[in-house]
């Protein structure tokens, strides 16, 4: 087995201790961070599944077995990972999926206890839980927290310093942030709010910070906010002398992190605590002195529609994700015929492409390069067992990003070196047509995401092909990669699409031992017409970069995909080619020429 196994025997001993018959534990922190700081991510230490941009994840563990359930995303990277560690994937998505919470209650006996830390779970989930162990007869323990015990060399929280994120990029003051969260907060019938997710904390502060989690500029905190108080509970070293007035500007008082407990505790029971259950902890719920209020899908809202400044100011960022996109590719194309290039080496060349711009903070995610079969794993990341060379002939897949000061950027290009094969192109320009329907939708107020999602499958479909992936996730303005509240997946989520939202397009298809395919933009949400019937809305394309055009089966293209298609290339030109020089522009132009 690998080293963990000595983990496991170790928290084994220390569940005997307590009489847990089984331990489940979460793969994020107090504040349902996607990705969780270092601090927090003890499932990933414990099991060996792990990687720079986390993996989703929850582990459970009993006195003969222990498994980890993940999603379609990660079946072939657990399946590797957890090879000999003492763990056994289970799949939580897809046709074989297997529900966690079911399976927990027919494999632990009546009169037994399984345990959790409640400061990692969600108050929804570890509701679901109690309910279904509680009608089975089997007790919960929800302040089972072993790691402190188990992992010696576990991380300190993370005390990077805070910066103010300029309110002539974002647009918007904090006092007006602070007057449409109570507003928001007063119409769910509360009359206070503790924000726990990190990045409604970042949006409500205009405050980020470079370090705390990995590829995000949020930080680790908690914002109490009524009509007569705002408090950030932040550990204190980390306000910098500027942050430290921009707070006083606004009338934030500053408390210590670890004080957000006692101070919920006393609040009287009048206060009417806004705080959203799938975002909040179920130990900080545990700990209320107060009223709570069950709600929050306003307040999400209201970071997920961007202001007009903001959006202009997402379009520099593109703009600017497109140069350096441009110069890492023509490296690529360049250096290919040598044969020494290899999958982390790419990684770290388009790091350095992106960060040549002052404006580019860090990346959004570590990059997902993929060469040929490595494609085929959808959050692929290469490592130094797992590089290989780009050489021969092949598709490489490309996801990657940028936090820019002027807004965050998500892309993924797939491209073939060498020479293509017909089934290449062909299953290439299948995952294009989606892309392309999606992104010409029209479609009246309300609509949802899952309501447009077989726009991007159903060419796929039509050929008994499929990917189990979200085709959409929401983008964060200088904040998450991935945010919500809206989505475009398979399962239906309520919140409808409107005017503001950003939100990816990112079809694939993936043939494991073989390639990858997955081709994505940025699109944002925008008033269409109104007609007699309503109001109507479309997409904006942001993304700024050229398809691969040598993959492109024309035959199987309609007229309006093919229009599409230039139309789209020639706002990529007319775009980026000011900002490069003579050969790049004609790198550029030589990409974009009509189809």
């Amino acid at each position: 087995m690998k080293k963990n196994a000595g983990y496991l025997a170790a928290l084994r001993t220390l569940m005997k201790e307590h009489a847990i018959d089984c331990v489940i534990i979460s793969g994020t922190d107090p504040h349902q961070s996607e990705l969780p700081p270092l601090h927090w991510r003890g499932r990933e230490w414990l099991t060996g599944f792990e990687s720079e941009n986390g993996t989703n994840g929850t582990a459970v563990v009993l006195a003969d077995k222990a498994y980890v359930w993940t999603d379609s995303r990660y079946f072939i990277q657990a399946t590797d990972q957890l090879r000999d560690t003492g763990f056994e994937m289970m799949k939580e998505d897809g046709p074989d999926a297997i529900n966690l919470i079911d399976w927990v209650t027919e494999n632990v006996k009546e009169g037994q206890t399984v345990a959790i830390d409640g400061m990692t779970f969600s108050i929804s989930w570890a509701q679901r839980l109690e309910q279904e162990l509680s009608d089975n007869g089997i007790k919960l323990n929800d302040r089972f927290a072993p790691f402190d015990s188990i992992w010696p060399e576990r991380p300190e929280r993370p005390k990077n310093k805070l910066f103010v994120h300029d309110e002539n990029i974002v647009g918007e003051s904090v006092d007006s942030k602070m007057s449409r969260l109570m507003q928001a907060v007063k119409g769910e019938l509360a009359n206070a709010v503790l924000l726990s997710a990190l990045d409604d904390i970042a949006w409500a502060t205009n405050v980020r910070t470079a370090g705390d989690i990995a590829f995000s500029p949020i930080f680790v905190a908690y914002l109490y906010v009524d009509d007569s108080r705002r408090i950030l509970f932040v550990d204190k070293e980390k306000v910098s002398v500027e942050v430290d007035g921009h707070l006083r500007k606004y009338n934030i008082e500053v408390m210590p992190y670890e004080t957000v407990l006692d101070f919920v505790q006393t609040l009287p029971k009048e206060t009417r605590l806004l705080i959203d259950p799938e975002k909040t902890s179920r130990g900080l719920y545990d700990n209320l002195g107060c009223t709570p209020v069950f709600g929050g899908a306003d307040i999400a809202k209201l970071k997920s529609v961007k202001n007009d400044t903001m959006i202009e100011n997402v379009k520099t960022a593109m703009r600017k994700d497109g140069v350096a996109l441009t110069r890492f590719f023509m490296m690529v194309e360049k250096e290919y015929p040598s044969g020494k290039l290899t999958e982390v080496g790419l990684g770290k060349r388009l790091r350095e492409f992106r960060l040549a711009d002052p404006s580019c903070v860090d990346e959004s995610f570590a990059p997902i390069l993929g060469w040929n079969e490595h494609g085929a794993i959808v959050h692929y990341e290469a490592t130094e067992e797992s590089d290989v060379a780009i050489s021969g002939n092949g598709l490489l897949l490309v996801d990657s990003g940028g936090q820019y000061t002027y807004g965050t950027t998500d892309i993924t290009r797939t491209v073939s070196l060498g020479t293509p094969t017909d089934q290449e192109k062909h299953d290439f320009t299948l995952v294009l047509k989606g892309h392309i329907a999606l992104s010409r939708a029209i479609f009246p107020k309300g609509t949802r995401g899952g309501q447009l999602d077989v726009l991007a499958r159903q060419f796929l479909w039509n050929e008994g092909k499929a990917y189990y992936h979200g085709t959409g996730h929401g983008v964060g303005f200088f904040i998450n990669c991935h945010e919500g509240p809206q989505s475009i997946r398979l399962n239906d989520v309520p919140t409808p699409l409107e005017p503001g939202m950003i939100t990816s397009n990112e079809p694939g298809l993936y043939l494991e031992g073989k390639y990858g395919i997955r081709t994505e933009n940025l699109i944002v949400t925008r008033q269409y017409e109104t007609t007699e019937f309503g109001d109507f809305y479309n997409f904006e394309t942001l993304t700024l970069f050229p398809y691969d055009t040598t993959l492109i089966e024309r035959g199987i293209m309609t007229q309006e995909e093919i229009d599409w298609v230039n139309e789209y290339h020639a706002k990529v030109y007319s775009e980026l080619s000011p900002l490069l020089n003579a050969e790049e522009q004609e790198w550029l132009k030589s990409r974009t020429q009509k189809i």
